[in-house]
């Protein structure tokens, strides 16, 4: 993909996450897009993410949601400001608040995973995220974020620590 993903635009100094961390060496580096109205991320699961064998870690599964979700939650949030103030510079990194996974059926390793989301609320600080995490067109978990912005003060101290 040539465009740039949500996760290309976080600053340098908060761009250290495990999951979606784009300098972290370690991590999954996940990369987020949007496709209409849901919001898109493409993921090949390594042989070490193992539960079982031929099957995937579901760790591996909720960090996916996880930060797929806080990705979607702070382009919902830059849209949803740019819309009203082109020229706004929002505060649009985002922390999750709570994280519910359900695990439908198991997740085959060797298969490249899509998890799809959808803002299902968008009210002041807090967005709602719902997603689907899928193997092979199937849908093998269903997830809900609950991400909330990260208040200026703190985003400033972690700026400044850099």
């Amino acid at each position: 993909m040539t465009q740039k993903s949500f996760q290309d635009y976080y600053p340098d100094s908060l761009a250290h996450c495990y999951g979606c961390g784009k300098l972290n060496e370690h991590g999954h580096q996940i990369k987020s897009y949007w496709d209409g109205q849901e919001s898109v991320c493409h993921f090949m699961p390594k042989p070490y993410h193992i539960s079982v064998p031929g099957f995937v870690y579901g760790g591996l599964l909720a960090s996916l949601i996880d930060c797929h979700g806080t990705g979607t939650a702070a382009a919902a949030m830059y849209k949803s400001v740019k819309d009203v103030d082109p020229h706004a510079e929002p505060n649009t990194r985002f922390l999750t608040a709570s994280l519910h996974v359900d695990y439908l059926k198991p997740t085959p390793l060797n298969v490249e995973l899509e998890i799809r989301a959808r803002v299902k609320e968008l009210k002041g600080r807090k967005v709602i995220i719902e997603e689907s995490l899928m193997a092979n067109g199937i849908v093998t978990v269903r997830g809900e974020v609950i991400a909330v912005q990260v208040p200026a003060t703190l985003l400033d101290e972690l700026m400044k620590g850099q």
